[in-house]
């Protein structure tokens, strides 16, 4: 039998918080609730504004102070940045040395344990940690070595199988599902695709390297393989919090809970009401379901918001309430009223939308309101346009954090050198960025071409016969023969008959018969930029001239792509910032203005028509995380019609969402010129 021996600890006792905190005094009731709970399971629901961070960080100081050893803490958050600011906000709340405990992301906390257990894994601990260029440089290796017949259609690129394998890997589905959900166009190349994962997942190892979700995947299956080694993590990290959980994944989740096991204290902190990244592999449903798999669990709901005015968040819980699937809460405003209730802005057109909120953005900076207090929210980047360029014209600093501005982007470049190139056909920059987008063409074939063009001599005649009687002549590589053709017949389309189509009519032939395919196999977000080129012939559709068209998308894109020679640096940092809704969650601003508030855009098509009730209540979180970003002013907009709609529909319905809110919650504005003089009723 063996001999039982008791390990005493040789801290010293405490006879009270060593922190000094009094933590009734500096959290409200329902912050100290959760803060002060007993080991265990927990489930926090924080929503929008009420302290999350802070709940989180008083939580650490309590273990701490209760005796609990830093080294037993971990911490896991989404970004470096979150795990940096709870750190520092630990080190300011608790004396003595904390750096024990483990703070960082999924990833950053999954690379620290397999560079200690790599050998088990098959790999060396001097593993290399591949980011997206490398995985695109090795997949176009593998696609390379495979020789995939490509010369009737285009195989998807790196960039797309990349962004496929991660979903394969983080929802658990298989490659077929995720085909079938949502890659539906390259589901015709599935056998070809699972052929390029298997050798991929061979070349990782071979490589003795690891791409980002591996270092979650074999986390977890370390985890799985060696119960000796979970043991020891579990023993480790008695006490674990996670930050954001809304937004974990299936093989975030299974890591969570493999290291929780049946002893250790769990505490998620989410809002449920804020998930609004499934298009990446979050799974609301672990929140929502997180009583099933902790059946001990106790839940708390944190309700009192220090951000926004009482108007706004009547307006936001009344928004959020037509979902089914969530956890039951109400927002407080812990601050007073203002008197102003959120105002609804129907305008007659996006041009007019766009004039009235700039103007509107003017009066508030002259009121005392900086515009870097200020922001634009908007469901996609291309319903910025409009507003980029009268923002422009009025000279109003602005910071795009939605992405790159308009006409920066690589694929409004793409479509813009069709046109350029008929337009001036000695346009050598243009010609080359054309002929690149051809599969087998490479900068050498299109160097080749662009000999081939000069020496046939009618780059500088003035007339020019049909376009494909001169091009269809040049040879060009097998794989890029079907398109080269279909190229040429759509350069006939720019210029029949010697004149210049129109440029929404331009964009249109482009996109139609030549890039769209392009699109889809090359970007992974490819509706979405599809939705730019449409916006961009929407736009188009202002100018009948396509030298004027060219002519300002130069001078926009000169603004946009940073200081010409001859320019001065922008130092002014009070600059009003345009924002996608995705990339504005966690921020706040005194005043929002949330734009483009149409059926079919918000929520978008697609959704409407597929009828999937799970995806139109992802959109109303996304609305409703959009009205909790502003703390003292909120203004909702749309245009009520669109006379330049690439679809053809002229008329635009205000969003269901708006429909869903009490008119006694909103202040209906009626917009019009020079009112002053006459009464408009």
């Amino acid at each position: 039998m063996a001999r039982h021996y008791t390990l005493h600890s040789n801290r010293p006792e405490r006879s009270g918080p060593s922190s000094g905190i009094d933590y009734k005094a500096e959290l409200n009731e329902e912050q100290y609730q959760a803060v002060s709970s007993p080991p265990g399971h927990a489930l926090v629901i924080a929503g929008a504004g009420s302290g999350k961070t802070r709940t989180l960080t008083y939580r650490v100081a309590w273990l701490l102070d209760k005796g609990t050893d830093a080294r037993e803490i971990l911490l896991l958050t989404f970004t470096n940045k979150a795990a940096r600011e709870m750190t520092e906000r630990v080190r300011d709340l608790v004396p003595g040395d904390v750096s024990a405990l483990w703070a960082g992301t999924f990833h950053s906390i999954g690379a620290r344990i397999l560079r200690k257990h790599a050998e088990d894994m098959g790999y060396t601990r001097s593993f290399s940690i591949l980011d997206r260029d490398d995985q695109k440089a090795m997949l176009k290796t593998i696609i390379k070595g495979l020789k995939i017949d490509t010369s009737q259609r285009r195989f998807p690129k790196p960039e797309v199988l990349a962004s496929l394998f991660s979903l394969v890997e983080n929802t658990g589905e298989t490659l077929e599902e995720v085909l079938a959900d949502r890659y539906d166009h390259l589901y015709d190349w599935s056998e070809q695709i699972e052929k390029v994962r298997e050798a991929y997942l061979k070349r990782k190892l071979d490589n003795n390297s690891m791409d980002f979700d591996d270092l979650l995947v074999m986390t977890v299956k370390l985890f799985k393989d060696f119960p000796d080694l979970l043991e020891l993590y579990r023993g480790r990290f008695r006490h674990i919090l996670v930050d954001e959980y809304q937004d974990t994944n299936q093989v975030q989740s299974e890591m969570i809970d493999l290291l929780t096991g049946e002893s250790n204290s769990l505490m998620a902190v989410g809002d449920d009401a804020q998930s609004i990244y499934s298009w990446r592999g979050a799974d609301m449903s672990l929140i929502l379901g997180f009583a099933n798999r902790y059946p001990d669990a106790r839940t708390f709901t944190i309700e009192t918001n220090y951000r926004s005015v009482p108007e706004i968040l009547d307006l936001s819980n009344m928004a959020i309430s037509g979902n089914l699937g969530r956890i039951e809460k109400n927002l407080r405003a812990a601050r007073e009223s203002v008197g102003a209730k959120p105002a609804l802005v129907p305008l007659p057109d996006p041009s007019t939308q766009a004039s009235f909120v700039a103007q509107r953005i003017m009066e508030l900076r002259d009121e005392g309101v900086l515009l870097e207090e200020m922001a634009v929210l908007y469901r996609a980047h291309f319903q910025s346009l409009e507003l980029q360029m009268e923002l422009t014209a009025r000279g109003v600093p602005y910071q795009i954090t939605s992405g790159l501005r308009f006409f920066e982007q690589a694929h409004v470049k793409d479509v813009s050198a069709f046109m350029r190139f008929v337009v001036n056909r000695k346009d050598e920059v243009s010609f080359l960025r054309m002929i690149g987008l051809m599969p087998g063409c490479g900068p050498a074939t299109a160097a080749k071409l662009w000999r081939l063009w000069i020496a046939s001599g009618w780059a500088d005649k003035e007339e020019l016969p049909q376009w494909s009687e001169v091009l269809l002549a040049f040879k060009v590589p097998m794989k890029a023969q079907k398109h080269w053709e279909q190229l040429c017949y759509t350069l006939d389309e720019l210029s029949p008959e010697g004149a210049f189509a129109k440029p929404a009519d331009m964009i249109f032939s482009i996109l139609e018969g030549v890039y769209a395919d392009y699109l889809a196999a090359t970007f992974d977000n490819a509706e979405s930029r599809r939705a730019d080129i449409e916006q961009l012939s929407e736009y188009g559709g202002n100018f009948e001239d396509i030298l004027d068209f060219l002519a300002q998308l130069s001078l926009m894109s000169s603004v946009d792509g940073g200081p010409e020679v001859g320019q001065q640096e922008e130092t002014e940092s009070d600059k009003l910032i345009l924002s996608s809704i995705h990339q504005a969650k966690g921020l706040e601003w005194k005043a929002v203005f949330v734009v483009w508030l149409v059926q079919g855009s918000f929520p978008g098509g697609r959704i409407l028509e597929s009828g999937d009730s799970q995806a139109l209540e992802e959109e109303r979180r996304l609305f409703y995380v959009a009205l909790t970003r502003a703390k003292d002013e909120l203004y909702l907009t749309y245009p009520m019609s669109n006379p330049k709609s690439y679809s053809g529909d002229y008329y635009c319905r205000p969003s269901q969402f708006l429909d869903e809110c009490p008119t006694e919650l909103i202040e209906e504005w009626q917009v019009g010129e020079d009112w002053e003089d006459d009464d408009p009723f």
